[in-house]
């Protein structure tokens, strides 16, 4: 596991970066920021359990390797996107529940 920004961010074996010693993803903190023009005390409301320093060095990470994440960002939606619309097609939502009472 590689470590960075004054061992705040751990990346995992695929690559993701965490903020280090959380549950908590840099994309998480990211995503508040640009959905919700959170500001670092805002998303610290949100988040208690994780410190400024942690908040700021999630932030920093980002900015340091935008485009990276950017793509990554984009591709988990669009992954999730793909994956919502199998799951609301009618003949698989049969088949789920096919498999559920087999069981």
């Amino acid at each position: 596991m590689t470590v960075g920004i004054a061992t705040q961010i751990e990346i995992d074996d695929r690559g993701v970066p965490w903020i280090a010693r959380t549950k908590v993803k840099v994309a998480e903190i990211v995503l508040d920021k640009i959905a919700y023009g959170s500001s670092p005390e805002e998303i610290h409301f949100q988040h208690p359990h994780l410190s400024l320093a942690q908040i700021h060095a999630a932030l920093a990470y980002y900015y340091e390797k935008q485009d990276d994440l950017d793509r990554q960002m984009k591709a988990d939606l669009e992954e999730a996107d793909g994956l919502a619309i199998k799951v609301s097609d009618p003949s698989f939502r049969r088949r789920l529940a096919g498999l559920k009472q087999a069981l």
